[in-house]
């Protein structure tokens, strides 16, 4: 078995997927294993005793907004009585934000790739904004209501606009926004005025109300996160092509739910490694401290795991005025993960590097043999259920997780 060449081949795999944002759905009528009474969510698999707050709180929210509880008491009895199952989104072909938590009746991305002749669909949810939104534990009347109106409103607008486009090359798109600015995880002000842009006429021709388009059109362009949730599919759809090769050590998927952190690798099938997670580092909103911070969460971190996102912040030093530090560290942050992953992005390429491609291709043995972690930009989540965000930062998996995979692999490949 040569490790080297396998890796290479995932990785490849992973360049070379060109993922299309082809649609918008109900989750139940387009994701696999999608029903009733499941609630897919960020991150390695947990039991509702051992979830933090704002998966808790995204949870209620869910069952209200399913109409499934009436009241914050009733959705935690159902959940109590064992009539809720919950399923990561990764299971899925999905990816979600934050907490991630997506119901049977929610609107979603569907992104597409057919580069091996079958089409692979991923999936992600609607992203709502800033600050006080589900995805962060908050599920006040104001939060429904507006995911209400997503999902009433704007999905179907999006839907009709995308057919009419035929699609939206995301691979792209991301390549453009990586040389305005952007790098493609917490900074995506110019992937997000990209994706309004190309919507926007179709989303006009789609509708007969004038007002609703309108405040479709209104609501992606002010909204600097629009893109960031079909960006997560399809980083999904190009970690999932890298999945799956004997006797590879690439990273294929690095997710978060609020109390583990997990990671899977390519070669080692469906399995999880997980350990706590930590605590991010970064700047507040005002009147929170680091005290009301939660343990990191999201599935976000599928866009490092894709060679975006902290990746790739020497192309977003504006990034730091969000997340803390300065630009030289955002350069270094880039230059340090080259250290270790398997190769360079043809792709989405770094001006500020000369147009060097960006670090791409997570290897375990060389993350064991440094010391040195991926780095992570992410969004800071209330430990409470219901508060919402509260600032932004940078993070690290435990290295424990890496170990772990990599005695794993050992023990699986008999070195």
């Amino acid at each position: 078995m040569n490790i080297n060449e396998a890796n290479a081949t995932a990785v490849g795999r992973m360049i070379s997927a060109r993922p299309m944002l082809t649609g918008v759905g109900a989750a139940r009528d387009v994701i696999p294993g999608m029903r009733d009474r499941l609630l897919l969510h960020a991150g390695p698999p947990i039991e509702w005793q051992r979830m933090s707050g704002p998966m808790r709180g995204a949870i209620i929210g869910a069952l209200l907004f399913e109409g499934l509880a009436a009241t914050e008491q009733e959705a935690t009895e159902l959940v109590a009585a064992g009539e809720i199952d919950f399923e990561p989104c990764h299971h899925h072909q999905a990816v979600g934000p934050m907490a991630g938590v997506t119901s049977a009746s929610m609107a979603v991305y569907v992104v597409e790739t057919a580069e091996t002749g079958a089409v692979q669909r991923s999936f992600s949810n609607l992203n709502e904004g800033y600050g006080k939104v589900l995805r962060y534990g908050a599920f006040a009347p104001e939060v429904l209501d507006k995911l209400r109106w997503m999902n009433e409103v704007m999905a179907p607008l999006l839907a009709s606009a995308l057919n009419a486009l035929g699609g939206i090359d995301l691979r792209a798109l991301v390549a453009e926004a990586l040389h305005m600015g952007d790098e493609g995880h917490n900074r995506n002000k110019a992937g997000s005025l990209i994706f309004t842009k190309l919507l926007a006429p179709a989303v006009t021709e789609a509708s007969d109300d004038r007002a609703a388009a309108a405040e479709v059109v209104r609501f992606l362009g002010d909204n600097a996160l629009s893109v960031l949730n079909p960006v997560m599919a399809a980083c999904k759809a190009m970690a999932d092509a890298a999945h799956g090769v004997e006797g590879s050590t690439v990273v294929t998927a690095m997710a978060r739910n609020g109390t583990d952190f997990g990671i899977r690798v390519s070669g080692m099938g469906d399995d999880w490694f997980t350990a706590p997670a930590a605590t991010p580092d970064g700047l507040y909103f005002s009147g929170f401290t680091s005290d009301d911070a939660n343990p990191d969460i999201g599935d976000s971190t599928i866009t490092e795991t894709a060679g975006i996102g902290a990746f790739a912040m020497a192309a977003a030093p504006a990034i730091v005025t969000f997340v803390s530090g300065t630009p030289r560290d955002a350069l270094n942050a880039t230059l340090e993960m080259y250290d270790i992953t398997v190769g360079e992005h043809q792709h989405f390429t770094i001006p500020q590097l000369d147009f060097r491609g960006s670090p791409v291709g997570i290897d375990l043995r060389k993350v064991v043999e440094l010391g040195v972690t991926p780095r992570v930009n992410t969004g800071i989540a209330h430990r409470e259920a219901g508060v919402g965000q509260v600032g932004a930062g940078l993070v690290r998996p435990p290295v424990a997780i890496f170990e772990q995979a990599l005695n794993a692999f050992a023990d699986r490949y008999g070195i």
